[in-house]
């Protein structure tokens, strides 16, 4: 798998480049800190972030996959289902328990330990899809394993996920102004910059929306869909806890240290 991960890398880091040129271009919104600043630290948690989906969250997808061909279990194996309608079915159920995963992320404290250094980034570009906590990654392990053992994925259809999956977050972290009807019409299928946009927001409602990775079905489903919102007030990106830019270091051993509440009490 070495030469495979070579060229998902290669195709990750030009995805990367495309949408860092494309939103320098044309932004969707007006930047609250220096990119330069924002880039070191996010590049830092990419490091290790990377190296935790390179070395252990991808391996294991793929060796449970594997195992799950060679024994036969997981739906794909139990339903007999044309090739073709097989790895429609797989793409489908691979993105939607990585929008219950995610989910999961903002509603269970331990996870959402890790998960709030992606959210405490106070803009959102290209960059903030880097910015990820290793130890999350981590802890998604179990429940991607869980996750190819009961579908059945083939390996194969396991690495073409995992790209399209890291090029849905590459695209709609990305701080790209997209023509409004455009972003519409694409926001019936697919997660949008703009649409992601609402997720990141310091309101709680609007943070409890749009969990959808690759496509937006599944917040239509569960109705947690946001397409848009009143402009008053303004969006504003972050946690209402943490309005003050962290560094790399602290950012690390956040999750590990004693946090305010996230959200502002009801009074």
């Amino acid at each position: 798998m070495t030469r495979i991960d070579a060229l998902v890398g290669v195709g990750g880091v030009i995805v990367l480049v495309v949408l860092f040129v494309v939103e320098t271009r044309a932004p969707l919104r007006r930047r609250v800190r220096p990119r330069g600043e924002r880039l070191a630290v996010n590049v830092v948690l990419a490091v290790s972030a990377g190296l935790v989906v390179r070395l252990a969250v991808v391996p294991v997808g793929l060796a449970v996959a594997a195992g799950a061909e060679r024994g036969g279990f997981g739906l794909l194996h139990w339903v007999a289902l044309p090739r073709a309608l097989a790895w429609i079915a797989g793409l489908l159920l691979l993105d939607y328990t990585m929008y219950l995963w995610h989910r999961l992320n903002h509603r269970v404290p331990l996870l959402w330990r890790f998960h709030l250094v992606h959210h405490t980034d106070l803009d959102l570009d290209v960059s903030t899809a880097l910015r990820f906590h290793a130890g999350e990654l981590l802890l998604s392990c179990g429940w991607r394993a869980a996750q190819v053992a009961v579908i059945g994925p083939p390996v194969a259809l396991v690495v073409v996920f995992e790209v399209l999956f890291e090029t849905a977050t590459a695209f709609h972290h990305s701080n790209w102004r997209l023509p409004l009807g455009l972003d519409r019409a694409l926001a019936s299928c697919v997660v949008t910059p703009r649409m992601h946009g609402i997720h990141h927001s310091t309101l709680e409602a609007e943070t409890n929306s749009n969990w959808s990775v690759m496509l937006s079905w599944w917040d239509r489903l569960h109705r947690t869909l946001r397409l848009s919102r009143s402009a008053e007030p303004p969006l504003v990106i972050g946690l209402p806890a943490y309005r003050t830019p962290l560094g790399a270091v602290r950012l690390l051993t956040l999750p590990f240290t004693r946090q305010p509440a996230t959200w502002p009490r009801a009074t």
